[in-house]
């Protein structure tokens, strides 16, 4: 049996319209499931204690279509950007009797992340239990990351104005960031996602 003794709990963000997919992204197949379940999949087999799922739109939709067992909840301010989802499953997670030292945020349509990345964080953060660990690709730093539970404050206080990207830039000094390669990709219109399936079945 997996030990999961690193007390991390871990929120998918799902809540995005895909306006430029034209359909929901979360829904599209992938493997055995769909990106929403592989998302699901792979953080449940990671060493995170919990998962919840942040939903917005289409949020029956994706419901009715989504199999694996998992922590459902709504996000009615959507629309005003991820920073308020983040809001959303950190709202849960307090609320919820779950002991946990860190959040972990990951996005349901990085489907080239799998739970040994996400192990990797979750072991440079019990080593670094003051420090945020974030994903490093391209020029940037972003999800998947891992904030200590002392940053739920300002995880609670993010917007549209004031998302996780402000909150990375101030506090950059107590940042590691853990180079992510090629498992992070934007899934944003249907070429991307056709390319993607396409380079994901030529590597397997």
């Amino acid at each position: 049996m997996k030990k999961k003794q690193h007390h991390i709990a871990l929120i998918i963000l799902a809540a995005g319209a895909s306006i430029r997919m034209g359909k929901p992204k979360q829904l599209l197949p992938w493997k055995n499931t769909t990106l929403l379940g592989h998302a699901i999949q792979t953080a449940k087999s990671s060493n995170a204690i919990k998962v919840v799922v942040v939903l917005g739109a289409h949020a029956d939709l994706i419901k009715l279509n989504v199999k694996e067992e998992v922590v459902f909840v709504e996000n009615t301010s959507w629309q005003s950007g991820l920073g308020t989802s983040v809001t959303v499953g950190t709202e849960w997670l307090l609320q919820a009797d779950i002991e946990f030292q860190e959040i972990l945020i990951m996005l349901a349509d990085q489907p080239l992340i799998d739970p040994e990345y996400l192990n990797k964080l979750i072991a440079i953060s019990e080593q670094n239990p003051d420090k945020i660990i974030t994903s490093a690709y391209k020029k940037r730093s972003g999800v998947p990351a891992i904030f200590p539970k002392t940053y739920a404050d300002a995880l609670l206080k993010l917007n549209e104005d004031f998302g996780a990207k402000h909150l990375l830039e101030q506090e950059q000094r107590n940042v590691i960031t853990v180079p992510a390669a090629h498992r992070i990709v934007d899934i944003d219109t249907q070429n991307d996602y056709e390319q993607l399936k396409t380079r994901n079945e030529i590597e397997n």
